[in-house]
This record gives C-alpha cells, structure tokens and sequence, in this order.
C-alpha cells in the first residue's frame, strides 16, 4: 500500500467517517459476542422443539465455540491476504446466512452445521474488527478510545445476550434467536460497503496451506479435547486422544511456519515483538478470569443462593455495567499511563475481588458478598481487557493487523477453554472431597469459592507477567 493511498484514507476519515467505522466494529463485535450467549438461554426449547439428546444438544453450544476458535487464526491472516472489507462483508454474509439456516432448521443435525458455520463467520469477523480499529486509528489517543468503545461493545453483547435470549424465547420462538441476526447482519453490511475505504490488500502473497492446515486442525482439535474433559475426566480417551493429536498438530505447525512456509500464516517474527508476546500471553490468563466471573458467578448464584436463571443474570447487571463504564475511562488513560500501571491495578482488582468473593457461602446477603465483590472484579476487568488488546496489536507492522488481531483473540478463546475445564475440574475435586452430600447447596459453594480464590491467583500471575510489558514512551 502506498504512502499517497494511506494518506487519502486517512483524510477520508478524519472527513467524518470515523464514528461509522468505530460503530461497524463495534456492532460487529457486540454481534459475534452476543451469538455466544443469547442461545444458552433457548435451549431447553430447542431441544424439546427439535428432539435433540443431551449430549447432542451440548453442540449447539460447542460447534459454534469450536469453529470460532479454530478458525480465528486462518481468518486474521485472511483479512491480510484479501482485504479487510472483503473479508468483513464475507465474515457477516456467513454468519447471518448460517442464522437463517439455523432459524429454520427442522432437523437438529441442521441446526448444529449451521452454529458450526456462524462460528467460522465469527473467526472471520472478530479479527477483522480489530484490524478496523488498527488501520483506521492510528494516533495514540483515538486508538485507545477506539478500543475502549470496541471491548464495551463486547461486554454489552454478553450482558445482553442472557436477557434478550429470555425475552426472544418467551415473546416469540427460540428461531428469532438466529433470525434476529439477519437484518442486523444486513444492515451492517451496507454500513461496512458505504464507511470502510475499498482498499485492496496490496500483496502477491498465496494463503500458507500447511499452516492453515495445521494450526487450524491443532487447535480444533486442543479445544475439542478440552472440551471432553469436563464430562470424561482428564485421563479418559476422549479427552487424551484429542488433546494428544491436537499438540502434535501445533507443533507441525510451528514447525511449517518456522522451516517449510516461504509465506507463513503466522510469522514467527511477530513474537519478537515483546508487546505481542507478553500481552497474549497475559489474553490467555485473562481468558481464566472472564470465565470465573461470568459464568461461575452465575453458577454461584443459582446453584448455591437459590436465584432463578433471570435473577442471576440481574445480578450480575451492575458489574455488567461497571465494565462498560471503566472500560472507556480507562482508553482515556492508556496513552497517559501506558499499559503496565493499568494491568497492574486490574490485577490488584482481580486479587481482592475474588479473594472476597471467595468467602461468600450459602447465607450470604447479595449486596455484601456478591455485588460488592463483583464490581470490583468489574473494574479490573474494564482496566485490563482493553488495555490488553490494545498491547497486544498496538506495535503489529502494516499488513499483519490481521493476523495479530487473530492471534488475540485466539489467545483469549483458548484460555477462556482451558480455564473452564481445568476450574470445572477443581470444583467438582473439591465438592467430592468436602461433602458426602456433594450435590447440596453448601457444598456447591465450597466448590465455587475454589474456583474464586483460584481467579484470585490468575489475577496474580497477570500481574507478574505484567512487569515484563515495554516501558511507556513518552512524549
């Protein structure tokens, strides 16, 4: 790309476009977020609507995770290789034509291939948006409001999801939960042909069809394997088996990229960048934190306090909220501080809010052990999660944006997986060897506040792994 054709794009959107950019992404970003959890809430519908098995049901949910993260990667380098609006207007065509298929489906395998098709529109979407952000805010400044208002987005869509899912399913069907990202998907798409300057990806690279082989199949596999783990125990087969193939497969890759590709999918130079590095090492800590706060918390309060599924997402708006708002002060102050002070005090959030939270039990009052801790877990998180993904794309050289946003993303995803299984595990360990009566509310609870104080940790681990960020340049 020339500098000529980088400074026209440039002036195009200091000409006003800029707030329909920021919008494109950030709507796409709420979209992909939401899908993740507005379905949970349906799915007992679905499954008496459709006649799915338990087991079969689980990939409603699963085949949708498992794309999304396997293909995040395959998709970052595709947005560099084809163009980032190409590949933003393909990611929502896919996504909202798998939502008719999936509104519609009169079988359950068709609904299961249409979730395994809307996650492979997500893969392409997620790191897209975050290459808008980076090839269109370029000072300081507006980038880090940029991503401020892009992570919101995401915390919305979650907070969102569980009510609107409720809502959707009772007012109407659990098909308008696919149907209503049609129109959505529609109307974002003529935003992105009217706002994103048509740009072609200047490149005569070819796709790495080893990498995008292998990394893609490894991590599918991992995840898959993970996933098994929760209902099979970590030595059974299925988890083994999976996981086994899946490392095998990422060090291939690894191997492919280094040695074999002359155009790799993800160039190993990327990880010299020490911004790059540290900050996805740090997505994958958080991806840990995010699981313990959203969804056992969720857990807590229905399985431990007696809350019904609607009164623990209303719990859990205040902190829902207190991230939005943190989130956007702190893209204010991220090119003042730099990184490093903002995880540092996320991560000093994160210890004492889930040390707290970690003493709660079954007669606990809501407002002194649930919302207080909460909100602090909150602000940590609005501190950290923007600030993060702002490191970790920050420094990425012109042509990667793409591909580092999948890296990101990827990071997050996969820790979000392992988290979930490995805290899953410790629960269960613990509940079994506290109570005879492992499935009574109190000793449910032990096993939560497990899980919190293990957050707790992360928290920590995040802060040391924090000190190894660059120092803030000023000026």
């Amino acid at each position: 790309m020339t500098s000529t054709s980088t400074a026209t794009q440039r002036a195009t959107l200091r000409a006003g476009s800029s707030w329909m950019v920021l919008a494109l992404a950030s709507a796409c970003q709420f979209m992909v977020i939401l899908d993740v959890s507005i379905v949970n809430v349906a799915l007992p519908s679905v499954q008496r609507d459709l006649g799915f098995t338990a087991t079969g049901l689980a990939w409603v949910v699963n085949g949708y995770v498992l794309t999304f993260a396997g293909f995040m990667l395959l998709g970052g380098r595709a947005v560099d290789l084809f163009g980032l609006r190409r590949m933003l207007v393909a990611g929502l065509f896919l996504f909202s034509a798998s939502s008719v298929v999936g509104g519609l489906a009169p079988a359950p395998e068709i609904l299961v291939g249409a979730r395994v098709a809307q996650g492979v529109g997500a893969a392409m979407l997620a790191p897209a948006t975050l290459a808008v952000i980076n090839t269109y805010f370029t000072e300081p400044q507006a980038r880090a409001r940029a991503f401020g208002a892009w992570s919101a987005s995401g915390g919305v869509g979650g907070m969102a999801g569980a009510l609107a899912g409720g809502v959707i399913t009772t007012g109407l069907s659990w098909r308008w939960v696919f149907l209503i990202n049609v129109p959505i998907g529609a109307m974002l798409i003529v935003q992105a042909m009217m706002s994103l300057v048509g740009r072609r990806a200047n490149r005569r690279e070819s796709l790495d069809l080893g990498g995008a082989v292998t990394g893609t199949a490894g991590l599918a596999a991992l995840i898959y394997g993970i996933m098994q783990s929760a209902d099979h125990g970590w030595t059974s087969v299925r988890f083994v088996g999976p996981a086994v193939a899946g490392l095998l497969l990422l060090v291939v890759f690894a191997v492919v990229e280094a040695r074999v590709a002359t155009q790799p999918m993800v160039p190993l130079r990327l990880f010299t960048i020490r911004a790059v590095a540290v900050s996805n090492v740090m997505l994958l800590l958080f991806g840990g934190i995010a699981i313990a706060m959203w969804y056992f918390t969720s857990l807590f309060m229905q399985n431990a306090l007696g809350y019904s599924a609607l009164e623990a997402g209303l719990g859990q708006t205040p902190a829902a909220v207190t991230f939005v708002v943190i989130a956007r002060l702190s893209a204010n102050l991220l090119p003042r501080t730099g990184a490093r002070p903002l995880v540092l005090a996320g991560s000093v959030c994160f210890v004492a809010g889930f040390g707290w939270l970690g003493q709660a039990h079954t007669d606990s009052d809501y407002v002194t052990s649930v919302l207080g801790p909460t909100l602090l877990i909150a602000v940590g998180i609005g501190l950290t999660f923007p600030t993060l993904m702002a490191a970790a794309t920050a420094d990425a050289p012109e042509g990667d944006a793409g591909i580092i946003g999948g890296l990101a993303n990827t990071a997050s995803q996969v820790g979000g997986s392992v988290a979930l299984a490995v805290l899953a595990t410790a629960a269960s360990a613990k509940v079994g060897t506290d109570a005879a009566d492992a499935g009574t509310p109190a000793a449910l609870a032990a096993g939560y506040d497990l899980v919190f104080l293990m957050a707790a940790g992360i928290g920590l681990a995040i802060a040391v792994v924090s000190l190894l960020l660059p120092q803030h340049r000023r000026g």
